[in-house]
């Protein structure tokens, strides 16, 4: 359901079409929240719009409100099965990408004749017409239609600046072509640098109107490229679950899809298979690997009673569960639901070139207009007046601040890449700016996400490789996730092991079995004890100290004795504590987040540098929010690092979120920026890049502006010279460019 009521007040999504930048989406919020009793936010990249309204307004009041400002609203169609959807999304994109190919295919050769007068012939100018009528009509006609449904609106955006500027550099040309001195054959552009006025007869403007109609299709086509993956988080998300179970029915085991599934059914978990849904053990024991739903990175040991999560994995033993959640009621669904909540609560970022043109362009238009109206009441003439006001509109139009972003982004974005680093878009840049806090998650993040074998502390008389050898050579002989780190970590130190005699799996205690004719035990303490034996003073001092710092302690003995101890922990990758430091460097302060138990992180925080007081420990999915929202609250502007499905809303709910591409597909599309080579030193990196890109943006638009602004006093006073338009025009483009450029210098902090 997209309408959910509760009491009198219901929540309905609608789904908005016809957007075409920011403003759009801010202008449908402002009128739908100026309804009594709605209050509703409106996301443009995911083009929806999430409404609280009371129940005397319906829905379809709401999708009115929506159609009288110029879009279209509609309730979202029911979730269909799953099926790959790039092929709905190539449809979507393929009338931009055919008005984008036709705008560049044809708008070179326009601009090159106009620039190069090698290539001006004695009829050139028809052919220019001929070449750039249709990228003016056809390619631009979303600008077009975009400014009219904004002019009938009272709004003015950057499609009004285009449609106006290309309308009116293409109009001039067709008159100055049929009525003025443009299509005497053998005409030229000459290339006169100088201000003076004329009546504009012979001035064609051919190759302003087709070239900014290409440049800024081209900037479109990228950025609803992106978009459709906007709701690509969710689907990650929900790709994590099992997509069939074997349920048990009257004994007999039965393969069904996971949609089939419902409350009180019995079904089977083999070793290594995914959990299909939330339920109950009712036979059998394991260990859970809950790592990416709960962060906490040792597995949980479950048996008959315990609650399990649909999405973890069996790292055990055999299990029968009874699903007690299945389909919206699970915890993976209620975190893709979180995950959606936070995109659509996110405030969408305003682009610099729409904001600035909300007062730029009616700037524009009633300078125009005043300056017709100036030289036609001067008496200098309709053409000389006309001339000044199309220059004006001309000179106004955005060529080089159509080129401010998408370069800079384009430059930027390729550097990060090479250094690991994927920025998704324009509005990720702004972000990075205000970012004063960074909350980073623990496993996978700050640390490998891996048990790994830390130490090892043996008892008088044993030494540390025969505890290696018997230990580990039984370790791997069991699919557990801790005695895997036990076995790799003495094949690390020794070489090879032992094949075990006999082994056998205790559930919930450890393993046991014979190795070189010694009968060795591996496991918990209450293994030993079930054995009569009894740590040493040494070896229970040093058990005690591990759990006091979190880590787990494992203990081996064998032939009758306990014969050491060995500490397994997730362990800090070399570089966190460098990456910290950096951060700090910054000016961001780092927050250490994780479903781990509190022993573990402030251990793993007094490593890498963090306090103790900037520690929030055994935190849920939905907690992880919470910190992120309180964090907001409190008036900080917070960057989220994180890797797992765990994150994935608190990444999405952030002002800027990070994800380490080591980690999740769920991560990584909710987050804004992805750090491919999962070292915590790429945060820093991706910030520093980010905020050196925006401010190369942030001087390419200054530029735009400035040469426009310089130039329209000129253009206003009738004395532009339209080769010296050409040229400003041109050099602003070039100056954008070369600016943009100089992001490829950029270098990773060693």
């Amino acid at each position: 359901m997209t309408t959910t009521t509760t009491g009198p007040a219901a929540e309905t999504e609608l789904v908005i079409g016809g957007m075409t930048c920011a403003s759009c989406a801010a202008r449908i919020e402002k009128k739908l929240n100026r309804m009594d009793g709605v209050t509703a936010t409106v996301n443009y990249a995911t083009e929806k719009a999430r409404v609280s309204h009371g129940g005397e307004v319906s829905v379809r009041d709401l999708i009115a409100t929506v159609e009288k400002t110029g879009y279209t609203a509609q309730e979202p169609e029911p979730p269909e099965p799953q099926h790959d959807d790039t092929a709905a999304a190539d449809d979507e994109l393929r009338p931009l990408r055919e008005r984008l190919v036709t705008a560049v295919v044809l708008a070179v050769p326009v601009v090159a004749m106009a620039m190069i007068p090698a290539l001006q012939f004695e009829y050139w100018q028809w052919l220019s017409l001929t070449l750039a009528a249709p990228v003016v009509t056809y390619a631009g006609w979303p600008f077009h239609k975009a400014a009219f449904t904004n002019a009938r609106h009272g709004a003015a955006t950057m499609d009004t600046l285009i449609s106006i500027g290309t309308a009116a550099a293409f109009g001039w040309s067709l008159w100055a072509l049929f009525f003025g001195t443009a299509g005497t054959p053998g005409m030229t552009h000459p290339f006169e640098l100088t201000v003076a006025r004329g009546d504009g007869s012979g001035n064609l403007y051919l190759e302003a109107a087709a070239g900014v109609t290409a440049f800024i299709l081209a900037g479109r086509y990228f950025e609803a490229r992106s978009k459709r993956k906007a709701g690509a988080a969710l689907r990650a998300l929900l790709e994590l679950g099992a997509k069939d179970v074997t349920v048990l029915n009257d004994g007999r085991e039965e393969r069904i899809p996971v949609g089939d599934l419902k409350v009180g059914m019995r079904f089977l978990v083999r070793p290594g298979e995914k959990i299909a849904t939330d339920g109950t053990v009712v036979e059998g024991s394991s260990a859970v690997d809950a790592s990416m739903l709960t962060g906490e990175s040792v597995p949980v040991e479950v048996g008959v009673g315990d609650p399990v999560t649909g999405a973890t994995v069996n790292a055990g033993g055999r299990l029968v569960v009874e699903a007690t959640r299945v389909g919206a009621d699970t915890q993976l669904a209620r975190m893709a639901k979180l995950v959606e909540d936070a995109q659509n609560g996110k405030a969408a970022a305003q682009r610099l070139a729409d904001r600035i043109s909300g007062v730029f362009v009616p700037i524009v238009i009633a300078l125009a207009l005043g300056t017709l109206g100036f030289w036609l009441g001067n008496g200098s003439g309709a053409t000389a007046a006309f001339t000044a006001a199309v220059a004006v509109l001309i000179i106004a139009c955005p060529c080089a601040l159509g080129l401010a972003t998408p370069t800079a982004l384009l430059v930027g974005t390729g550097r990060g890449a090479q250094l690991g680093i994927l920025i998704k878009g324009p509005e990720v840049l702004e972000s990075t700016r205000k970012v004063d806090t960074v909350v980073l998650d623990k496993t996978g993040t700050v640390t490998t996400g891996r048990m790994a074998l830390t130490a090892v502390h043996t008892a008088e008389g044993a030494e540390e490789t025969d505890v290696l050898r018997l230990a580990g050579a039984l370790e791997h002989a069991s699919e557990h996730p801790i005695a895997r780190a036990v076995a790799e970590g003495a094949l690390q130190k020794l070489g090879s092991l032992p094949a075990p005699e006999d082994f056998a799996n205790v559930p919930g205690l450890g393993v046991q079995g014979i190795v070189d004719g010694h009968a060795v035990l591996v496991g918990r303490e209450r293994l030993l004890a079930d054995w009569a034996m009894e740590l040493p003073e040494k070896l229970g001092r040093a058990k005690e100290e591990a759990e006091a710092a979190g880590r787990t302690a494992v203990v081996v003995a064998w032939d009758g004795e306990a014969r050491a101890v060995l500490v397994v922990a997730d362990a800090v990758k070399e570089t966190s504590a460098e990456a910290i430091t950096r951060l700090r460097a910054l000016g961001l302060t780092p927050i250490l987040l994780t479903g781990d138990n509190r022993a573990v992180a402030e251990s793993v925080a007094r490593e890498v540098g963090i306090a103790p007081e900037h520690v929030v420990a055994e935190v849920l999915p939905e907690d992880k929010v919470e910190v992120v929202k309180r964090l907001q609250r409190e008036g900080r502007s917070v960057a989220m690092v994180g890797d797992g499905v765990n994150d994935a809303a608190a990444l999405a709910q952030a002002d800027l979120g990070l994800a380490m591409g080591t980690g999740t597909d769920a991560a990584i599309e909710a987050g804004d920026l992805t750090l491919v080579r999962g070292d915590l030193r790429a945060a820093a990196d991706a910030i520093r890049l980010a905020r050196r890109t925006l401010g190369t943006i942030r001087t390419n638009l200054f530029w735009a502006f400035a040469y426009n602004v310089a130039a329209l006093p000129l253009a206003a006073a009738g004395l532009l010279n339209p080769m010296l338009a050409g040229a400003a025009m041109a050099f602003s483009s070039v100056f954008v460019i070369g600016n943009s450029l100089r992001l490829r210098g950029f270098r990773a902090a060693v």
